[in-house]
C-alpha cells in the first residue's frame, strides 16, 4: 500500500482557512453542499436563501459543524436589492459561488416572453452583476475564486430545458471571455455542470414523471438512476468537495472551465 495516499479529501489543507466567502442558495441542496465543504476548509461565509426559517437553520448546522463564522442574508440575488444585501454583508468577499434555481422544464413553442425574461435575469445577468461588484477587490488583493453552479444542459441541451440552456450558456460565455482577463490577477473563474443529484431537484423531477406517466416513486427514481453512467445519484458531498477545490490556493491554474460532475453521463470528447 502507497504511505503517501490522502485517504479523505477532508484532509488536504486546501490554504483557504481564513478566507472568506458569498454563496448564494445555500440554505439546502448543492448550494449549502458548497457552503458545507468552504466551511470545512475553515472559510468564512455569507450564506444565503429566501426563507429565514430554512436559512437560519443551515446557518446553524454549519457553525455547529465546523465553528467558522456564518452570516445568514435572507434575499433573493435575482433582485438588484438582493444582490445589495449580500455585498453590504460581505462587500469584498475572497470566494463567490453562484446558484439559483434552474427554470421549471417547458414546451418551447408554450415559452413567453415574460418566461424568457425571467429565465434570463435570475440564471445569468444577476450572477454576472453580483460578479462585477465582486471582481476589483480580488484583483487588488489578487486572490479571487468564483464558482458558478449552472447545468448539464450548458453542454447537453434537452429539448424541454431551453430556459436554462440558453440562459446558463450565455453566463457562461460572457464569463469565458472575462476569466482570460482576470486569470493574471489570480482571479479564476469556472463552472460546475450537475446532472441528477441526489436534492430536492431531483425529487421535484421524479413528481413529474409520476404525474405525467403515472408510474410510482420508487420507478420514476431508478430511471432517473439508470440514466446516470454511474447508475446511481451524485451525493452533495461529492459536489461540494470539487466546489472547494476549485476554490483552493492549489487550483490557481485552473480557470475558464466548465466541470462535469455527473457520473461519467457527458457524452461528448471536450
Amino acid at each position: 500500500m502507497r504511505q503517501n495516499c490522502i485517504p479523505k479529501w477532508e484532509i488536504l489543507d486546501l490554504g483557504i482557512a481564513g478566507r472568506r466567502a458569498i454563496v448564494c442558495a445555500s440554505s439546502k441542496g448543492l448550494g449549502f453542499a458548497c457552503a458545507e465543504a468552504l466551511a470545512a476548509e475553515g472559510v468564512d461565509l455569507v450564506v444565503n436563501g429566501r426563507d429565514r426559517e430554512r436559512l437560519d437553520a443551515a446557518a446553524t448546522r454549519l457553525r455547529e459543524a465546523h465553528r467558522v463564522a456564518v452570516e445568514p442574508v435572507v434575499a433573493d440575488v435575482t433582485t438588484a436589492a438582493g444582490r445589495a444585501a449580500l455585498l453590504a454583508a460581505l462587500p469584498d468577499p475572497d470566494i463567490v459561488v453562484t446558484n439559483n434555481a434552474g427554470p421549471p422544464p417547458a414546451d418551447f413553442g408554450s415559452l413567453t416572453e415574460a418566461q424568457w425574461a425571467e429565465a434570463v435575469q435570475g440564471n445569468m445577468v444577476s450572477h454576472l452583476l453580483l460578479i462585477a461588484a465582486c471582481l476589483p477587490a480580488m484583483r487588488e488583493r489578487r486572490f479571487g475564486r468564483i464558482v458558478n453552479v449552472t447545468s448539464a444542459m450548458v453542454t447537453s441541451p434537452r429539448p424541454s430545458m431551453a430556459l436554462s440552456s440558453a440562459s446558463r450558456a450565455g453566463m457562461t460565455a460572457a464569463l469565458k471571455g472575462l476569466s482570460l482577463e482576470v486569470a493574471r490577477d489570480n482571479v479564476t473563474i469556472n463552472n460546475l455542470l450537475p446532472e441528477r443529484f441526489d436534492t430536492d431537484r431531483q425529487r421535484f423531477m421524479a413528481q413529474r414523471v409520476m404525474d405525467a406517466e403515472g408510474v410510482d416513486y420508487a420507478a420514476a427514481r431508478r430511471r432517473q438512476e439508470e440514466s446516470i453512467a454511474a447508475r446511481r445519484l451524485g451525493e452533495p458531498s461529492e459536489f461540494g468537495a470539487m466546489c472547494a477545490f476549485l476554490c483552493s490556493a492549489q487550483a490557481g491554474y485552473v480557470s475558464g472551465n466548465n466541470i462535469h460532475l455527473d457520473g461519467g453521463s457527458y457524452p461528448g470528447l471536450i
